[in-house]
């Protein structure tokens, strides 16, 4: 580890890296095929040793994260993708689907150090965690990570924001962990409060946008921000660098995985600059993941990154391919506006609309009905949403027939440039 770099994984030569990697796929593939049913069944009549190259990693049928709640249900609790024993897993955690994850033995599995590291995070420093310790593995991804760094970490998990303030004033812990808008949130309770929070100066934030706005506003107030790129599924994606004069640009593909921009709804790669799905392979033997298609889309950066790091960038998160988003670090699914409908069957079309108010993503869900005034409708409906997506929205009742007949349930409104 130096001041600058994590490794010398990070400078190595590209060649060296694509022939490093493509050296070990073969075996991956092998020990998936051999230890996963799951594996087994995907990849069947698959040769693993001709995943030697780009090339013919593409040839590998795609799978994808939609597909695992499925998949698990059929074959619980894992699908047939773990390739670990009993004995060499830890944790099992539930994302929304739900989806189970296990997570082996061992320090950093998720390998989230390196992402700390780049984001200016040192041995020393205290992290102020609020991802959610609480069945998903957010908080677990990054606590481990900064404990294998040398950190000291505060198990803040999210929420509670007046008892988080009175840690921060007196732990004084110097880096934020979470998402992106919940640090504004404790800032600006913080100074309602006349509560200290001077002491954060740097933060990695995941789990949703970090808008262009909101990166100037923390850096007004002496706060130092870099976006980490991880799922459940996958541990570390693609973190952000800054360059000699802290310019940021991208995001930098972790050393563990091979990423892959894909054609949306295919398998096929796309030319560097054209956006397209997000598709991963990880080299973690306890839980491998080859060729799994996110849902997610960005972009690769053909143009070195300044801070000297030689792996591929990629522009960041540029949206789903499908209509799910993320609001408030939480996945929104389609068939969970579908699931609102059925609560309350006298509607007609419904859609959810996301924008962002205040710099705090925002919810309104526009349904049709009859009757427009109903304020009790209203209320049972914003109980009804909370219910299933676990977050606050407003409701708006409209004419029937006045949303528009384009089968979109889900209206991102937000910009990400």
């Amino acid at each position: 580890m130096t001041a600058n770099h994590f490794d010398h994984l990070e400078t190595r030569d590209p060649a060296a890296r694509e022939a490093s990697q493509f050296g070990l796929l073969p075996d991956l593939v092998r020990r998936a095929v051999a230890n996963g049913p799951g594996w087994a069944d995907h990849l069947k009549g698959v040769d693993p040793s001709v995943a030697t190259s780009r090339e013919t990693l593409a040839k590998l049928p795609i799978l994808r994260k939609a597909s695992l709640k499925g998949l698990q249900t059929a074959r619980p609790p894992f699908g047939g993708f773990a390739t670990a024993s009993g004995t060499d897993v830890g944790r099992i955690f539930m994302s929304p689907g739900p989806i189970f994850e296990p997570e082996g033995l061992g320090a950093d599995w998720w390998r989230s150090a390196r992402a700390l590291h780049a984001g200016g995070v040192r041995p020393g420093d205290i992290v102020h965690n609020t991802f959610a310790y609480h069945l998903t593995p957010g908080g677990w991804i990054l606590d481990a990570g900064a404990r294998a760094l040398g950190c000291t970490v505060i198990a803040a998990g999210p929420g509670n924001t007046e008892q988080q303030l009175d840690v921060i004033q007196n732990l004084k812990p110097n880096v934020y962990v979470g998402v992106p808008d919940y640090l504004k949130i404790l800032l600006d309770k913080g100074r309602e409060l006349g509560r200290d929070t001077s002491s954060i100066k740097k933060a990695l934030v995941g789990g949703g946008a970090l808008f262009p706005s909101l990166r100037a506003e923390y850096k007004s107030l002496g706060v130092t921000v870099f976006q980490f790129y991880g799922t459940a599924d996958l541990g570390s994606i693609a973190y952000e660098s800054s360059g000699p004069d802290g310019s940021v640009e991208g995001m930098m593909v972790d050393e563990g995985v091979i990423l892959e921009i894909v054609r949306p709804g295919t398998g096929d790669p796309l030319p560097d600059g054209e956006v397209g799905e997000v598709v991963v392979t990880t080299f973690n033997r306890d839980y491998p993941m080859i060729r799994l298609a996110t849902g997610d889309m960005s972009a690769v950066l053909s143009t070195p990154s300044p801070c000297g790091r030689t792996n591929m960038r990629i522009k960041g998160w540029l949206g789903r391919a499908d209509q799910t988003t993320k609001v408030k670090g939480m996945f929104v699914h389609p068939e969970q506006v579908a699931e609102i409908g059925k609560r309350h069957p006298g509607l007609g079309r419904l859609r959810l609309v996301v924008g962002r108010t205040g710099e705090q993503d925002t919810m309104v869900l526009k349904a049709e009905t009859a009757t427009v005034g109903d304020a009790g409708l209203a209320e049972r409906l914003v109980q009804t949403v909370q219910a299933v997506t676990k977050l606050k929205c407003e409701v708006q009742l409209v004419l029937a027939g006045s949303l528009p007949n384009d089968g979109k349930v889900i209206a991102d409104e937000r910009t990400y440039g």
